[in-house]
């Protein structure tokens, strides 16, 4: 049985939600103790309990000591099926956090995996909804990967409340990523509000266009102000990307939230100077896309296949080891990040706990950073 250290690196819920998900596509029966030590209230938070849950659901899994507060689990997973899930966090847990944990052994599945989440859609320390369609996706669908969003409304902190949907095709075969230059001539942006004066989004993406076009970019900000009388509480965001013109290719993103208090124009500045600094490193991932792409980067090689077999006439776990382990395998992946990060660190040493896999890191905390397996 692998065993994890829940306080490794930042000691928060990603080593959780990783090895969760790592250990429903392998096989790999695990169990984690010490559960987010490193944050003010260690244990599983409604989020995480959700996100285990959901995982155990879709690989028949057995899992002891899952209930909120608990700091130490065992999960044991069987065969993943597809087919339809519904979650409910009951709070502004992140939905996009239990969105990506979902689609790791989602691609594994036997066939397509629908899933509907309610909670926060844009939230503090978690990716909005936005960022998932624009930055990620991308990335994603270059690694031939196959993946309907869908928001059906918004959730904010603290009542959250937002509708998430997502159909997840089972992938042929995960391709390599190779992307070391980042390429830009236009800075997108979708600039929202729910509840609240039309102004406050406009407001927003004039601070963001004034700044982003003082440094010599095409700006084009799209301006959303919902008044979804379905909303359980106001809230506002700004989410930037990077563009090439007629060419769907990764590019970087930064973002920036509202909230009681805090001036429109602060919203659009913070956002924009995100952006700039990623944009200023020339990498083509930025620090956030650098965490989430490594679990996908592992399991390169990988097929859908249930119950397939290797070239070399090993069997499979729901199609991933004997590919993955197999002396046929070929084709590596090699990425620049804008900036190393400890939750990149983090995945990293949960990717090759349960892989065969071993990551290679150019570079240091802080810095670009070259990322090899």
């Amino acid at each position: 049985m692998i065993k994890i250290n829940g306080s490794f690196g930042e000691g928060g819920g990603a080593l959780l939600r990783v090895s969760t998900a790592l250990s429903t596509v392998t096989g790999k029966e695990f169990t984690i103790s010490n559960i987010r030590s490193g944050r003010p209230k260690p244990g599983l938070m409604p989020q995480h309990l959700n996100s285990v849950k959901a995982l155990a659901k879709l690989s028949s899994a057995e899992v002891t000591g899952l209930e909120l507060g608990s700091t130490h689990i065992t999960f044991t997973p069987g065969p993943l099926k597809g087919g339809k899930l519904e979650i409910d966090v009951k709070t502004a847990g992140s939905v996009t956090l239990i969105l990506q944990a979902l689609i790791i052994p989602s691609l594994f599945a036997d066939q397509a995996v629908e899933i509907k989440i309610r909670g926060g859609t844009d939230v503090r320390w978690a990716p909005p909804f936005d960022y998932l369609e624009r930055v990620t996706l991308p990335v994603l669908q270059s690694m031939g990967i196959d993946i309907n969003l869908e928001l059906l409304q918004r959730g904010y902190y603290p009542r959250g409340g937002g509708i998430l949907s997502a159909r997840i095709e089972p992938v042929k075969r995960l391709k390599p990523l190779n992307l070391h230059d980042l390429e830009v001539d236009i800075i997108r942006g979708i600039s929202y509000s729910t509840l609240l004066p039309s102004h406050v989004a406009i407001r927003q993406a004039q601070s963001a266009e004034k700044k982003l076009k003082k440094a010599g970019y095409e700006v084009d900000i799209e301006i959303k102000s919902d008044d979804d009388n379905n909303a359980l509480g106001p809230g506002s965001g700004l989410l930037l990307w990077s563009e090439v013109k007629n060419k769907n290719i990764p590019c970087v993103g930064a973002s920036s939230l509202g909230k009681p208090g805090k001036k429109a124009e602060i919203v659009g500045i913070e956002a924009a100077e995100e952006i700039l600094s990623f944009l200023s490193r020339g990498a083509p991932l930025d620090r956030y896309m650098g965490d989430q792409i490594i679990p996908y980067l592992a399991l390169v090689g990988s097929s859908s296949i249930i119950g397939s077999s290797s070239i070399d006439g090993s069997s499979s776990f729901n199609g991933f080891s004997s590919i993955a382990s197999s002396s046929s395998f070929t084709g590596s992946s090699s990425v620049r990040v804008s900036e190393l990060t400890q939750h990149t660190l983090t995945n990293i040493y949960a990717a090759e706990m349960f892989t065969d896999k071993k990551f290679q890191v150019n570079g240091s905390l802080g810095e670009i950073t070259t990322i090899s397996v």
